[in-house]
């Protein structure tokens, strides 16, 4: 790892500091639960608008249309034409079938 410093002491470095998502990705075909990486102070929307083709996907769990279980990977690159929607795990709100309202 490269780390240099400017003129006014900010320093530079070849590494890129990333926060790990856990998400759930809809493709066209099938829907996947895993991690996905950010930049740090980087939005979910930003990730997916870079020029980027590929989505890095790791702890990947991958479902068919019916929700059944096919594969589990440890890494799995997603191309981003291919993705639907994406949702980080913590906004999910789980449904525990009663009525809503009080």
């Amino acid at each position: 790892m490269s780390l240099h410093y400017d003129d006014k002491g900010k320093f530079f470095t070849d590494y890129v500091s990333k926060d790990t998502i856990s998400a759930i990705i809809q493709t066209t075909t099938n829907r996947i639960q895993g991690n996905v990486y950010l930049r740090t102070g980087e939005r979910v929307s930003d990730m997916l608008n870079r020029s980027e083709t590929f989505l890095a996907i790791t702890d990947a769990t991958i479902f068919d249309a019916g929700g059944q279980q096919i594969l589990t990977l440890d890494f799995l690159a997603v191309n981003t034409q291919h993705i639907v929607w994406l949702a980080p795990e913590e906004d999910k709100v789980e449904n525990d079938g009663g009525e809503g309202g009080a």
